[in-house]
């Protein structure tokens, strides 16, 4: 079995964890063969808002034989301690730098989904030397005002007590529910989704606060990036932001690549867990991306222009 170890940290006195899933192997004795798949720099996981440490383990089971697997209730979420009034990301930055340097290793490979995608692109521009690769999914990089205007009449709800009615509003937000396009598993997801959402306001201290967040937090996905190795992905009926947002946010990451997942929306990692494992995967050990059969859109690579030619 797997060593896995939980340990506890602080920011800002702001007391939060870690879940660290230690590299399963294989491990090449001398005299044998080397392993059939390259090992690689830890991977560190950042998930949506309401999503805790213990909800990857899809990703446990195909990453954990060439790297250790991290996982986090950073503040404001699981069993952490409550974030403060106001921004957060430099709070939470912060939170993950510490993750980093309590692992003891120079660099880490950062997954980022969702809310979390938002936070591990701003790590990543913070301090690009501690980030060996960068794999961002379902980057909400762009969103309406009527998008928000959906998840303002969601909070109400939330606020006036229907918890059923505020977990049918975020769910609806969250995924594509058009017939005419295909999401494997879409029946399953809209259940599983919902009813994590029910969990969440029944039983998490965090999830009305985390809901009030996602409205009043814009996050930040200006400044570019260089130097750090990156790829975003998103499922190809993606409804919070277009493919074709996403697409644009991704050509703001200098030599990142950028593609698309067959038969999924937002939820990919619930749709397509298998698949979006397997991408990651493949990236964090430096393997070809085209041969992946699930990717409706080859592997794109993006090019940010040099400014200063510019000038």
């Amino acid at each position: 079995m797997p060593e896995e170890t939980v340990r506890s940290l602080s920011v800002d006195g702001l007391r939060y964890s870690y879940r660290l899933l230690k590299r399963t192997g294989p491990v090449t004795e001398p005299g044998t063969e080397p392993p059939s798949e390259q090992l690689t720099e830890p991977v560190v996981i950042l998930g949506g808002a309401l999503q805790g440490m213990h909800g990857w383990p899809q990703m446990d089971g195909r990453l954990g034989p060439v790297a250790s697997v991290v996982t986090a209730d950073l503040p404001g979420m699981g069993t952490a301690a409550p974030l403060p009034p106001g921004p957060s990301a430099d709070i939470l930055c912060a939170a993950v730098t510490r993750i980093i340097d309590d692992l003891d290793v120079p660099r880490v490979n950062l997954f980022g989904f969702s809310y979390g995608a938002a936070l591990a692109f701003r790590c990543a521009q913070h301090n690009p030397g501690r980030i060996a690769r960068l794999v961002l999914g379902g980057v909400p990089a762009h969103i309406s005002d009527a998008q928000r205007a959906h998840w303002q009449r969601a909070t109400d709800r939330l606020a006036a007590g229907d918890r059923d009615g505020f977990a049918t509003l975020v769910t609806e937000a969250l995924m594509c529910l058009d017939p005419d396009r295909y999401v494997a598993r879409r029946d399953l997801a809209y259940r599983y989704v919902k009813r994590s959402m029910l969990h969440a306001v029944a039983h998490s201290p965090h999830a009305a606060d985390s809901v009030y967040r996602s409205l009043g937090d814009r996050p930040d996905f200006s400044g570019g990036l260089s130097g750090v190795p990156a790829l975003v992905f998103t499922g190809e009926h993606d409804t919070v932001t277009s493919a074709e947002h996403q697409r644009a946010f991704a050509g703001t990451i200098r030599g990142s690549r950028f593609t698309t997942i067959r038969d999924a929306d937002h939820w990919v990692v619930l749709e397509k867990a298998e698949e979006v494992a397997d991408l990651s995967l493949r990236f964090f050990t430096d393997r070809p991306l085209e041969p992946a059969a699930y990717l409706s859109s080859v592997p794109h690579q993006e090019c940010v222009p040099d400014r200063s030619s510019l000038a």
